[in-house]
């Protein structure tokens, strides 16, 4: 696309986004009272409290939220990608993933391990949909201003850090201008939300300080914060996202609010503005909100998921009724029929189990009540979740390991031709001295066949296995692959190969043509990469030790060329 037609694009694209105004705009009457007369650390904490109690969703529900989350103010079907130009449209089944597109966690999930069973994984204030190809390049990768480029899209940036960024990692990820903001301000609400997990990468976050992020991305996102002030798109969205789980991200609300955490008022007592001070009005929910929507996602038949719904209000004179009614209220349950108006008009609030456990295959509705409390009328919840026949998972087959170096690796399998949730890899530490030191998990976004580990040490082997999930259900463990100070072991022989040295190469013996086939040196190091290698092939490789693996023949063997 030219230049001209680009900077065409975005003006009628600024332009609409102006018009892309919520009814639901306002932000509720002491949403944020509880943020008053606080400063410095205690600020952050309050912060914390506050967004930490949202409705957790399922990972299967996201694209039905990015519908609302993440559409064009100019066309409702078509999806706004943050990460690429290109033109995507959301399917017309409500969770079918966009083609080309992944659920894309903007701040990397294996920042804090991976694990799924935390509410960071599908927290929607940081889960935008997302070009598969940037997202790729992007992989876990920090945020940060590029020196020299790998990858550039027009849109998204990858490449080695400027001096002073990237906290020790070779690769950055940079936004596009008009999103710097975005990013900058979806981190001070992750750095604030999710305070209390352990981070496992440091790149941006800090352990060791109540600040959570590092001096370095403190100063990159405060200038990127500054520069590209809070938009009508993230207005929108920050209201959508809040009928979706009932929380808001306060750095768009309130955009000065990262000043007296982490910038120029640092200290500071802060205090919302007017409206927001001390609630004295008639009896109101803050939430739910009207029109909420849980959506469940889609299960397998046999399973159940539950989901949190934060009941929270305000002045409340009475205790809350909580009911289920209409349609298919016999697949639904609530974990309470009241809820007390002391803890219902705490900071805290109450927060309700829902669940669904389907007995049928089918989309299920219906729809939860919450009434009484002295409100005027009552708040409805619609409660939506679709049943599909129980998965028969095929066993995946876990690939050798590429791009190993010292410090990392790219752990990879071959994808099922079935229809897979994500992939879930676990990987087990060993020691100088073969003991077990730690077991971890990981997972995928979407269907993707790789997944980059960032902490290897090349003095002890590792060893991972991958199963796929799919509705509630995981794939048996697939086979074994080894990565250790020598290399890639641990591949099992599944078509007869044998290589033959030669003068200035290795002649390859094959009883089938071999596909995908890469030689690495002995310390991981990919030397050679060829589609497709037949019989009596010669390869031509310089003087050393080398291992040659294949997708098709599943066999590490180690080849000797003088």
């Amino acid at each position: 696309m030219k230049k001209s037609t680009l900077i065409a694009f975005y003006t009628v694209m600024l332009a609409l986004a102006f018009t892309w105004q919520s009814a639901d705009a306002d932000v509720p009457s002491g949403y944020y009272s509880s943020l008053n007369g606080k400063s410095g650390q205690a600020l952050k904490n309050a912060v914390h409290d506050l967004a930490i109690k949202h409705t957790v969703h399922s990972y299967s529900s996201l694209w039905g939220y990015f519908r609302d989350t993440d559409h064009m103010p100019s066309d409702a079907s078509r999806v706004w990608d943050m990460y690429s130009d290109k033109t995507y449209y959301f399917t017309s089944n409500g969770y079918g993933s966009t083609s080309g597109m992944n659920r894309e966690h903007s701040l990397p999930k294996s920042w804090w391990g991976g694990l799924t069973n935390v509410a960071a994984y599908t927290d929607l204030n940081h889960l935008y949909p997302s070009d598969a190809d940037a997202n790729t390049a992007k992989l876990n990768w920090p945020l940060g201003e590029v020196s020299t480029v790998s990858f550039n899209n027009g849109v998204s940036r990858v490449g080695t850090p400027k001096a002073g960024q990237g906290g020790g990692a070779s690769t950055v990820f940079e936004p596009d201008d008009r999103y710097k903001g975005d990013f900058a301000r979806t981190y001070f609400y992750m750095a604030a939300c999710y305070q209390d997990l352990v981070w496992k990468y440091t790149f941006m976050l800090s352990n060791s300080t109540w600040l959570t992020l590092n001096q370095w991305s403190i100063d990159l996102l405060l200038r990127w914060a500054r520069q590209d002030p809070v938009s009508d798109k993230e207005k929108a969205r920050n209201d959508a996202v809040y009928r979706c789980q009932n929380n808001r991200n306060p750095f768009i609300d309130n955009p000065e609010l990262m000043e007296y955490i982490w910038g120029d008022r640092a200290g500071d007592v802060f205090n919302v503005g007017a409206g927001q001070e001390t609630y004295q009005g008639d009896p109101e929910l803050i939430v739910p909100t009207q029109g909420t929507q849980l959506d469940f996602g889609q299960i397998g038949l046999g399973k159940s998921v539950s989901l949190k719904l934060y009941v929270k209000g305000l002045g409340l004179t009475h205790n809350l009724s909580i009911t289920i009614y209409r349609d298919d209220a016999e697949m639904f349950t609530s974990s309470v029929s009241q809820v007390d108006r002391a803890i219902a008009n705490s900071d805290d609030g109450y927060p309700v189990i829902v669940t669904y456990t389907p007995t049928a295959v089918g989309t299920h509705r219906s729809r939860l009540v919450v009434s009484d409390g002295g409100l005027v009328g009552s708040v409805g919840v619609e409660l939506k979740g679709t049943c599909l026949p129980a998965p028969n998972l095929a066993t995946v087959k876990a690939l050798p390991a590429l791009e190993v170096t010292d410090t990392t690796y790219l752990a990879t399998w071959q994808p099922l031709s079935q229809e897979v949730d994500y992939y879930v890899v676990n990987r087990t530490i060993y020691d100088e001295n073969n003991n077990k030191i730690s077991t971890e998990t990981f997972t995928t976004d979407d269907g993707t066949e790789n997944i980059i580990l960032l902490d290897r040490n090349s003095t002890q082997a590792q060893t991972y296995i991958v199963q796929a999930y799919r509705l509630g259900y995981m794939s048996p463990e697939s086979n074994t692959i080894t990565v250790d100070a020598s290399g890639i072991t641990g591949v099992m022989a599944e078509l007869p190969m044998a290589l033959l040295s030669a003068p200035g190469g290795v002649i390859v013996k094959c009883g089938t043509s071999l596909t995908d086939v890469s030689i690495y040196t002995m310390t991981g190091q990919l030397m050679r990469h060829l589609p497709r290698v037949d019989n009596d092939m010669f390869i031509a490789l310089p003087p050393g030790v080398y291992v040659l693996t294949s997708r098709s023949a599943h066999r590490a063997t180690k080849l000797i060329v003088w």
